[in-house]
């Protein structure tokens, strides 16, 4: 798997990263309107206080986003797109499959541990994107589909949002949006054709949700 140089990840966590994971302040798993997400768990380091979640991360908001990449998608794939991650499901077997995501919120030291164990980078990245990597086989047995978990660096965005003057708002919910892209299997590096299309997919699912286009 490719991994772009600010936003991609390994596909597995180890030991290590997965106990530090666990380790973490729990807002809870909750069922959510729409049948085609199951479940959203957000889950944040110590270090991350409660007001930067309740400001920044807000449930009703980052599933707004998330849905709207969903629906986005599913319209993509009705008329006739490919996940490269999900090439050998069935694209009603997709459609049909209630979806699940985990978000971790971090900060920039633990950024910075996690980009050198999952990408070799000594440095905090903006987000990263773990795909649940699961056989087909397994997938059509399970009634809901994990598509794995992205990693937020808190610090390096609100950094970021302030360089390109943007709102953290608007940098949380364009990085969501490329994160969710990759944990179906897209990926820029690959070549110019592939990062026309993400980046495309991007500005549209934005748009849809009134905010610019980050790439101007």
């Amino acid at each position: 798997m490719s991994q772009a140089e600010q936003n991609d990840a390994d596909n597995n966590l180890d030991d290590n990263v997965n106990s530090n994971l666990n380790n973490t302040f729990d807002l809870a798993t909750t069922r959510t309107n729409d049948d085609s997400l199951a479940a959203l768990d957000i889950s944040a380091a110590d270090s991350i206080h409660d007001d930067i979640l309740e400001t920044f991360y807000n449930r009703e908001n980052l599933l707004k986003v998330i849905m709207a990449t969903l629906d986005n998608i599913d319209e993509r794939i009705k008329n006739g797109l490919t996940l490269p991650y999900y090439a050998d499901i069935d694209t009603e077997v997709w459609q049909e499959k209630s979806k699940a995501l985990d978000i971790y919120i971090t900060d920039t030291v633990e950024g910075q541990e996690l980009n050198l164990e999952a990408r070799g980078k000594d440095y905090a990245t903006n987000i990263l994107s773990y795909p649940s990597d699961l056989p087909a086989a397994i997938i059509g047995l399970m009634p809901t589909l994990p598509l794995g978990e992205l990693v937020i660096c808190h610090g390096v965005v609100v950094r970021e949002a302030a360089q390109q003057n943007k709102t953290e708002a608007q940098h949380i919910s364009h990085l969501l949006i490329h994160g969710i892209l990759h944990l179906l299997g897209f990926d820029h590096e690959l070549g110019q054709a592939e990062q026309d299309e993400m980046e495309s997919f991007e500005i549209d699912i934005l748009a849809g949700l009134a905010l610019p286009n980050p790439y101007l």
